[in-house]
């Protein structure tokens, strides 16, 4: 994804403070249930970002670090700045990367010693970093798949909820994927949302329904103003950023959440590391720490982001299927 590319102040106040109500998605893969009260959530989108939670080293847990990455002293974590508030984005200085996935980012450094060098390239170019060896993790709402389990290795930190994004004017009702046959839906190419789409309009046409025309975009900008207008019947994408937008833009509305990776599955989000870079148990035992001490459940907090929490971080755990 590229570089969000609406100005913060179209979304804050000058003091880049934004209060929104959370209507937090349930996590019922049919999306049949009602969601909880919404509740108030005070983000942040200021540079200096004054309240990221941090937290102690712990020395059992640093001295696992590979001697390459603890000798250099850093954590150099890549991921997209295209992902909207309040997962990864850009503050409101419009140069610095923030957002809940950098705070779990440098809530691990911290746990393992390391000061935190944060980094950013389009979608793509973060596995290619990943692979030469120029960065040590991909830290960027990224799902575990089979596929990708067998070039990486994951440790786990969040939920993949994913959420129907319509217009606020919007008839549809949304019961299970027939619901979309025959409607104009967007999605970022290469997510596993968009694979999440393509294993349902291949359903849907299996039973006779017409097919879900799947559309594409540049910039996440495109796909919220393709919502206002009317030009797309839904948007499947990340369920924060859904709730962060349709709260903060009052033009949307959710009118579902599911697995990203479908009923059979719960998908997880990771820390994405270079398969037997000896980096990955490092990090799990440093999130499983942060869980436990609670600092992890204060990232949730400051973000909203319950509907994404887990009670522990596993390497590797069953992932997205492989596309047939």
């Amino acid at each position: 994804m590229n570089r969000f590319p609406m100005k913060l102040s179209a979304l804050a106040t000058a003091a880049a403070t934004a209060v929104v109500l959370l209507a937090t998605g349930c996590t019922d893969p049919d999306a049949e249930s009602a969601p909880p009260p919404a509740g108030t959530v005070t983000f942040d989108l200021s540079a200096a970002q004054t309240g990221r939670v941090r937290a102690a080293k712990v020395d059992s847990i640093a001295a696992e670090v590979p001697p390459a990455i603890r000798d250099r002293g850093t954590l150099v974590v890549t991921g997209s700045s295209g992902t909207a508030p309040p997962l990864r984005f850009y503050a409101d200085d419009d140069e610095t990367v923030v957002g809940s996935e950098v705070d779990f980012a440098s809530l691990v450094a911290d746990i393992l010693g390391l000061k935190l060098d944060v980094r950013v390239a389009d979608w793509a170019q973060n596995f290619v970093r990943i692979d030469s060896g120029e960065v040590d993790a991909f830290v960027s709402n990224v799902t575990v798949t089979e596929e990708r389990k067998e070039k990486y290795d994951f440790a786990t930190y969040r939920n993949d909820t994913v959420a129907l994004e319509v217009p606020k004017q919007s008839t549809l009702e949304f019961k299970d994927r027939t619901s979309l046959a025959g409607k104009r839906i967007g999605v970022g190419s290469g997510t596993n949302q968009e694979q999440l789409l393509v294993k349902w309009n291949e359903q849907n046409r299996a039973q006779g329904l017409a097919p879900i025309d799947i559309a594409y975009f540049q910039q996440t900008s495109d796909y919220y103003l393709a919502l206002a207008s009317q030009r797309l019947d839904g948007f499947i994408g990340p369920n924060p950023t859904a709730i962060y937008h349709t709260a903060t833009a009052n033009q949307t509305k959710i009118l579902g959440t599911f697995s990203g990776a479908g009923d059979a599955l719960q998908g997880e989000i990771a820390v994405l590391t270079k398969k037997n870079s000896g980096l990955v148990t490092a990090v799990q035992k440093a999130l499983n720490h942060a869980i436990e001490h609670g600092t992890y459940q204060q990232v949730i907090d400051r973000w909203g982001l319950r509907s994404e929490q887990i009670t522990e971080s596993r390497i590797n755990p069953p992932g997205l299927p492989k596309q047939r």
